[in-house]
């Protein structure tokens, strides 16, 4: 188990951040680092040396592809290095899917390091890109193992590249208006963690555990509840991770852009977890030719398999990925340009109801269990009376994750930021979601971050 939510902001965080400020520029890397590995060992210290060496063979292998001129050594550095990293990924994490869809009884049984599909793909846009020499090798080891271990983003992303923090590793400049802006990210992904996935979570619980009973409208509703829930958890993590990196200087990448708003399913993808989006099309998609050479439905077959097996190991995720391959493939066939001619509230429509049915899919991990709950949405029949008085308890909570997942909070304070008191207001609420939200995680043991898992 890592830390528990208490455990990190009232003393772990405090702690860490009252050290780094006591010391010199030059030791905070150093620092961080320590701290880095003190969060992930916490509860895992038996794969502290596979990160750690994960770190180090990179390191090692972006400074020998700088180095070296013969074009075999480097490709059998460039080869090796992806082999491993890869390699690491596949053993933790597919080994034993692929046992078990190969007809074979013996399993691994290893436990998934926490964040090892996120830092290997860090790793690996890494060396491809000190490969394609766009970015230069890191020379100093602390740099590029706080860089991969940086805990505000190590175990749920969002996925960052190394030159995104190439220069803010060695010239980065705190200030009280980052710290400020940092605990107002803070506060705000705590809010939609704690505060709305958490709680919005029971409904779909309550669905899934009762769904004979809940009727089509009750597996709908299901559907709404997670669809919800997913996007406040992991949002709300990226939320966090930016603050927390702009306590220390770091400029996170925004992950979310209010991905339910998109009126197409291929605007969803670009607003909906922007950094592995970006990822598999530049390192994937792309280099197999992308929409400009060869079968740009094959290609996008692959990345929508590939991106299915990044989310878990088992068949639901694949075929997630298969039904989004197949969502994005007629949009890009009809074209958005006769999309866009579409009434705006169809188009809206259409892609609310597209996501639904992915979440489905990518909820329920057993297939018999996921047949099941998509009959149920079709052929469920009527819900039952304490079901109706269930999903009426969530009616409230239901209409306010609607709203929140919306602009329209950032577009009203954007008109009331610049007031005097908007400083004020801004305190009152932080402090207001802070003691909320400690109060839900002493009330509530339920705390799971979906995408820990990934």
């Amino acid at each position: 188990m890592i830390f528990s939510g208490l455990t990190f902001l009232y003393f772990f965080l405090p702690l860490v951040l009252l050290g780094y400020y006591l010391l010199p520029k030059q030791a905070r890397n150093l620092f961080l680092l320590a701290a880095n590995l003190f969060f992930y060992g916490w509860g895992e210290p038996s794969f502290v040396p596979v990160i750690l060496g994960t770190a180090a063979v990179n390191w090692a292998a972006g400074l020998a592809l700088v180095r070296l001129t013969r074009k075999r050594l480097r490709t059998a550095v460039f080869i090796g290095a992806l082999v491993l990293d890869l390699g690491l990924l596949f053993v933790f994490k597919y080994a034993d899917f692929a046992l078990g869809t190969l007809g074979m009884d013996s399993r691994l049984g290893l436990a998934l390091p926490l964040g090892i599909s996120f830092y290997t793909f860090q790793v690996v846009s890494y060396l491809i890109d000190v490969w394609r020499q766009t970015v230069p090798a890191e020379k100093s080891f602390v740099d590029f193992a706080s860089y991969l271990t940086f805990f505000p983003q190590l175990i749920a992303g969002p996925i960052v590249r190394y030159d995104t923090l190439r220069l803010q590793l060695t010239a980065r400049k705190e200030s009280a208006r980052q710290g400020v802006q940092g605990i107002q990210y803070i506060a705000i992904g705590l809010g939609k963690k704690v505060l709305l996935a958490n709680q919005i979570a029971g409904m779909f619980e309550q669905v899934t555990a009762h769904l004979s009973e809940s009727g089509s409208l009750g597996a709908w509703l299901g559907v709404l509840a997670f669809t919800f829930q997913i996007y406040f958890d992991f949002s709300g993590y990226s939320d966090m991770a930016r603050g927390l990196g702009l306590l220390f200087g770091f400029d996170l990448p925004e992950n979310f852009r209010y991905p339910y708003c998109a009126k197409s399913i291929t605007e969803f993808w670009r607003r909906w977890h922007i950094t592995l989006s970006s990822w598999f099309r530049d390192y994937v998609y792309i280099p197999l030719g992308g929409s400009r050479r060869g079968n740009v439905f094959v290609h996008l077959f692959i990345v929508w398999v590939l991106t299915g097996l990044w989310h878990g190991a088992a068949w639901n995720f694949v075929l997630w990925g298969i039904y989004y391959f197949v969502l994005l493939s007629l949009e890009k066939w009809i074209g958005e340009d006769r999309l866009a001619r579409l009434p705006r509230i169809l188009r809206h429509g259409y892609t609310l109801l597209g996501i639904g049915v992915g979440w489905v899919l990518f909820s329920v991990e057993d297939l018999g269990r996921l047949g099941a709950y998509l009959a149920a949405m079709f052929t469920g029949g009527a819900m039952q009376e304490h079901m109706q008085v269930v999903t009426l308890s969530y009616l409230p909570l239901l209409l306010v994750c609607a709203v929140a997942c919306t602009p329209l909070g950032a577009k009203l304070w954007a008109r009331i930021h610049a007031r005097a008191w908007a400083d004020a207001l801004s305190f009152v609420l932080c402090l207001a979601v802070l003691l909320l939200s400690t109060a839900a995680f002493v009330a509530n043991s339920y705390n799971p971050f979906l995408y820990f898992r990934f």
